[in-house]
């Protein structure tokens, strides 16, 4: 039995590793007893990886007897050993050969059934379990949990009766296999497809262990539009192979009949639904869908007839009825799916996440009479969500977050509990914010104008992007409106990428959909029974005239900040009273029904890009530079902020100045006390210096951190001799480079500098808090930007 090491930070360790909380403890009796397992694998064999773990596992044996005190407690409590056994099972699919499959001991029974819907010769069927000696084998549980099964067992697929939902689902499926190679509906934007150029561009070697022989004669000649003197810059040859993309046509028509639904007393008989069928022969055949699978029938377009046709057709799967019917339809599957197969299996399956591409091709509009009935139709016969059920997408999203983190396994199941939560939910606010656009969704207030119209589908709330009550009128109208969601949603991923305790984020989507904005967003609990002057316990909701805050989210927005480099700034509000902000005054903090801390409208999470106010100029005087090519410019709107990565870029380079004065200021000492040595051994000591510095560099992500001041002094000055003079250096250097600590490095910034709306209670630090900086240093940081 190989014992498998899952350590913090190896984050290419395969997530089938991964177990539930429960059963991967960290004790140390636990963590002895799994050293000391080195089980044979099934055929037989201790693999060498194993040989060597157990080689180093008795020699960190041997050291902790050695040294008892390092028996108490593991160095690292993230180390996890994860049994995984390995062993191969035999498939027997109905009406082909049974073939071998190597399989984990972890993983689920759902994955042999997404095994058998992948592979070329059982992909068409949906409607299927997987039994073993006759019992039917729970999808959700793993593979170790079953008894018998074991190396060399047959495991069976046995075919299932349809029902009205499997039906479907199986049709959709069908038409998802005639449309796997064409790249229309990623183009198009159709659900869960995005573009994949990865075999296109690795001309498959990606998925063949085959050398190829080198060509004789390769072209290497650029082509014509990417010379310089060239004007035309055509978008088309970023899509390669676009011509070779599209596969055969296996059928002309493939929708559901003008009969549906079956009369009631066929619905007694078992009729599910009834097909229309155009094969490539110019046949039209009619189709019943029962619980036993598809036959066709006698009806016509004109005459309904359910009795079945001679001669019989009848097979459990559509596919297999199609290839009994039209010779063309068998020939051109089987090319297809090669063609299919060629890609990798990452291309194959549908993308949790779609992909939209803005640069696609204008490509000739096929008919597709399934597409046109999911255009009009209610598809909630085959969707993943139960029925007459709603999702709580907040609880969903913060309960995810809430998921214990210690241990690897721990932190795998969380960020793949994460990962699906918000694909779902970004999925379900693309269709609630097309059918908002569509019109059909009623709005919660009916009696406003349409653009002041808040819309709530499937537990989101919905809003669009236009100035509403003028309250963008000082920053530009509908202009600044439209931007503003955008910015926010910056902030909200900001936040969320800190993944801070306590504090919440709204799940937030953007759509732009027929030229509007839409911005989609979850419920905080109980927020739609009060009024929002009520909810808010921190910071401003009519633009800094009222501002309020609340201890504990002080204390919450402490972290973030400095993990932001958000300048902690007194603000003046209505009554001239100083209120301290640890972010923007437009976030507003909220405790909803579920005692959660959420933070939101976080569109000036960072700070403004002077160089677009012009109302700036007047404040702070700018590089004759700048002024020559034209700045501050006039933007369509004064929501201008600055980047997250050029904010980030700034504080690295500003850290690597702060570095360079210190150890330049600790060389100079130096050199005045080691006159008399020779300058081989200067150049030697000052390298050496430098060389600890980096280190720090390296090891510490000093760029969003405050550098603790012992270890910049500990590599200064390893033996100690001059500690005060040291901190000297540091607090010189961090002077300079515009540090809010004298003890080290700590650059913030203040979100609120140039607002209209801001009163600020100290005007002459606006910008950025320099202790004791002249403005020169000050306009450095601000033209940085630029």
């Amino acid at each position: 039995m190989a014992g498998v090491t899952c350590q913090e930070g190896d984050e290419n360790q395969n997530q089938k590793n991964a177990t539930n909380p429960s059963e991967c403890d960290d004790s140390n009796k636990e963590e002895k007893n799994n050293r000391k397992v080195n089980e044979p694998q099934s055929n037989g064999q201790v693999s060498e990886t194993e040989t060597v773990e157990d080689e180093q596992t008795h020699t960190d044996e041997k050291t902790k007897e050695k040294t008892p005190e390092t028996t108490e407690e593991p160095k690292d409590k993230n180390v996890v050993f994860v049994q995984d056994v390995g062993f191969t099972i035999k498939i027997q699919p109905p009406g082909t050969d049974p073939f071998e499959l190597q399989v984990s001991s972890m993983e689920l029974v759902q994955e042999l059934h997404q095994v058998l819907m992948d592979r070329e010769d059982t992909c068409h069927r949906t409607c299927f379990s997987i039994q073993l000696d006759g019992t039917v084998l729970d999808k959700f549980c793993e593979l170790k949990t079953i008894e018998n099964l074991k190396e060399g067992s047959l495991v069976k697929v046995v075919e299932d009766p349809y029902t009205m939902r499997e039906a479907r689902h199986h049709l959709r499926h069908i038409r998802d296999l005639l449309k796997s190679v064409d790249p229309s509906d990623a183009y198009n934007g159709e659900e869960f497809f995005s573009l994949s150029f990865l075999n296109t561009v690795t001309a498959g070697d990606i998925m063949t262990d085959k050398k190829r022989g080198k060509p004789d004669s390769v072209d290497c000649t650029p082509p014509d539009y990417i010379m310089p003197d060239s004007k035309d810059r055509p978008l088309l040859p970023l899509h390669p192979g676009l011509k070779d993309q599209w596969g055969p046509k296996c059928i002309k028509v493939l929708t559901y009949s003008g009969w549906n639904p079956p009369p009631a007393h066929r619905k007694l008989k078992g009729d599910l639904m009834y097909l229309y069928v155009v094969t490539l022969e110019d046949k039209k055949y009619h189709i019943t869908a029962s619980p036993m699978g598809f036959f066709v029938n006698q009806s016509t377009e004109d005459e309904f007839n359910f009795k079945p046709a001679s001669p019989k057709h009848l097979a459990h799967a559509l596919v297999d009825l199609l290839c009994q019917i039209s010779p063309a339809f068998k020939r051109n599957f089987a090319s297809l799916l090669k063609k299919r197969t060629q890609k990798h299996p990452f291309e194959r399956v549908a993308t949790p996440y779609q992909v939209y591409s803005w640069i696609a091709p204008h490509l000739d509009h096929c008919v597709d009479y399934m597409r046109a009935s999911d255009a009009f139709a209610n598809r909630i016969g085959y969707e993943e969500q139960i029925p007459g059920q709603t999702r709580d997408w907040n609880e969903e999203l913060q309960t995810t977050r809430e998921l214990p983190r210690q241990t690897l396994p721990e932190r795998l199941i969380r960020e793949r509990a994460i990962f699906k939560s918000h694909s779902d939910f970004v999925s379900a606010a693309i269709k609630g914010a097309m059918a908002v656009i569509d019109g059909n969704v009623m709005p919660i207030n009916p009696g406003e104008e349409s653009k002041m119209q808040m819309f709530i589908w499937s537990n989101i709330f919905f809003s669009l992007g236009f100035d509403v009550k003028d309250h963008y009128k000082e920053f530009g109208g509908d202009a600044a409106a439209y931007t503003a969601p955008a910015s926010d949603l910056l902030g909200v991923r900001a936040y969320a990428n800190l993944d801070p305790e306590g504090l919440y984020t709204l799940g937030t989507v953007l759509v732009d959909y027929r030229g509007y904005r839409v911005t989609a967003q979850s419920i905080i609990p109980g927020i739609l029974e009060r009024e929002q002057e009520q909810s808010v316990v921190y910071g401003s909701v009519d633009f800094g005239k009222t501002i309020v805050t609340c201890q504990t989210y002080e204390d919450l927005l402490k972290k973030t900040a400095a993990q932001l480099k958000i300048k902690p700034h007194k603000v003046l509000n209505s009554e001239d009273e100083e209120i301290t902000l640890l972010s923007s005054v437009d976030c507003k903090g909220i405790i909803g029904n579920d005692k959660r801390y959420y933070i939101l409208d976080l569109l000036r999470t960072f700070p403004a890009d002077i160089n677009f106010l012009p109302g700036a100029a007047n404040e702070i005087e700018f590089n004759p530079e700048l002024k020559k090519l034209g700045f501050p410019l006039q933007h369509k709107h004064n929501l201008v902020c600055l980047r997250q990565e050029l904010m980030e870029a700034f504080l690295e380079q500003k850290y690597i100045e702060f570095i360079q004065i210190a150890a330049y200021e600790f060389q100079q000492l130096r050199q005045k006390k080691q006159d008399k040595k020779d300058d081989k051994d200067k150049t030697d000591e000052d390298l050496k210096s430098i060389e600890r510095i980096s280190k720090i560099m390296n090891d510490d992500d000093s760029s969003s951190q405050l550098i603790e001041p012992h270890k910049i002094i500990q590599a200064l000055d390893p033996d100690g001799q001059s500690e005060e003079t040291t901190k000297n250096i540091i607090s010189k250097a961090a002077k300079k480079v515009g540090s809010r600590s004298e003890a080290g490095f700590d650059v913030r910034f203040n979100p609120d500098v140039f607002q209209p709306i801001v009163r600020h209670a100290n005007p002459e630090e606006w910008i950025y808090e320099c202790l004791g900086r002249r403005s020169k240093e000050r306009q450095e940081l601000n033209q940085r930007s630029i």
